[in-house]
């Protein structure tokens, strides 16, 4: 095998695939990336068994072939080489020499028999989603995955197909993010699969806002299909939770505010907000709020928003981190707080089909 490439080709190829291969693998093997040189292209594909990237660049091939070589490797040299143009050969003991101005690499490979096939997808649903549709959800949800591996179900992103929505839900237990679009599928289609959090971030990575995804699905398996790169993933086996159950449905307060206002106030604030004592407290008053920390030893800090609210006085106290979460993911500049009392779940709404639901936390005065 022998191909020449430029050096940010090489180098943008390898970073949209590295990120599967993990350190921590008792396999050699899948450290490695299966690089396939064939007509005017060279394709790269990771994977930990669990899940896989397939991506392809454009080079000048002189000699078809493949090969694997480790990959972390293989991008820390190429991130670092003098000149534009690298050429790269492969003999048949999997030994890659990597020649680039002056620079000389050797690099010892495995064979391409040894790395293990991405699954198939020939009888599947088949789902077409825009890019733009999926990114902006991903980002509305992926923050509240669960990282609790005692509750596996939780460790990914829930997306169900049903009556012409997609709906995509995140919880950890404490707090809820859920999305809906509308999208055009075959009543035979609906169904709903939970997707690992590591094929969510990978996912993240791929999607840019144009054109349209390939969703395949079958029992176990994902695959997803973006401008000219695969991503294959497991499911999550198992049933989510129900979790429209804890959705409020009798909310009574409503306050609009400024997201980006009351981001800035509530990171301010939560500065006081140590470890021990982690929430910030939200008094709700004529036309303000008042958003508070108090920490014994440490001290308190309090800043007021106006607001348009007369509905009844009380106050409310959320853990700060999963407050912001959600005000960093949107776009909007005005969200709606949904509230019942101080006891019970808060809700972050938008003019959309967005929400979040946050656990209120117990504080003494």
């Amino acid at each position: 095998m022998k191909f020449t490439i430029t050096k940010q080709s090489f180098i943008d190829a390898l970073s949209q695939v590295q990120h599967v291969v993990t350190n921590r693998t008792t396999l050699p093997i899948l450290s490695n990336v299966l690089i396939e040189a064939v007509g005017n292209q060279l394709r790269l594909t990771t994977t930990d068994l669990d899940v896989g990237v397939m991506g392809s660049v454009e080079a000048n091939v002189e000699k078809e072939g493949a090969t694997t070589l480790p990959v972390k490797r293989l991008a820390s040299i190429v991130r670092e080489l003098p000149a534009e143009t690298i050429e790269v050969s492969v003999d048949a003991k999997n030994h890659a020499s990597i020649k680039c101005g002056p620079s000389f690499f050797k690099i010892i490979g495995l064979g391409d028999d040894e790395f293990p096939p991405l699954p198939t997808f020939d009888e599947s649903k088949e789902f077409k989603i825009p890019q733009q549709t999926l990114l902006d959800a991903l980002k509305k949800t992926s923050y509240a995955i669960s990282t609790d591996e005692t509750r596996y179900v939780l460790n990914g992103i829930f997306v169900q197909f049903k009556e012409g929505k997609m709906s995509l839900v995140a919880t950890d237990g404490r707090r809820l993010a859920m999305v809906e679009h509308d999208l055009e599928f075959p009543a035979s289609n609906e169904c709903d699969v939970i997707i690992p959090s590591k094929a969510v971030n990978e996912l993240q990575r791929l999607l840019n806002n144009e054109g349209d995804v390939i969703m395949h699905l079958t029992d176990s398996q994902v695959s997803f299909e973006i401008n000219g790169s695969l991503l294959v993933s497991k499911l999550i086996e198992g049933n989510y939770p129900n979790y429209r159950q804890v959705i409020p449905s009798n909310t009574t307060e409503r306050v609009q505010i400024s997201r980006e206002a009351f981001l800035e106030t509530v990171r301010r604030v939560s500065i006081l907000a140590t470890d021990k004592s982690n929430s910030v407290k939200l008094a709700f008053g004529q036309n303000s709020v008042d958003v508070m920390a108090n920490t014994q030893d440490v001290g308190e800090a309090t800043e007021r928003i106006d607001v348009n609210y007369d509905g009844k006085e009380f106050a409310i106290a959320f853990n700060p981190e999963f407050l912001m979460a959600p005000l960093k993911n949107l776009n909007e500049a005005e969200i709606y707080l949904d509230m019942i009392d101080e006891m019970s779940p808060g809700v972050v709404r938008i003019d959309g089909s967005f929400l979040y639901v946050i656990m209120p936390m117990r504080v003494s005065g």
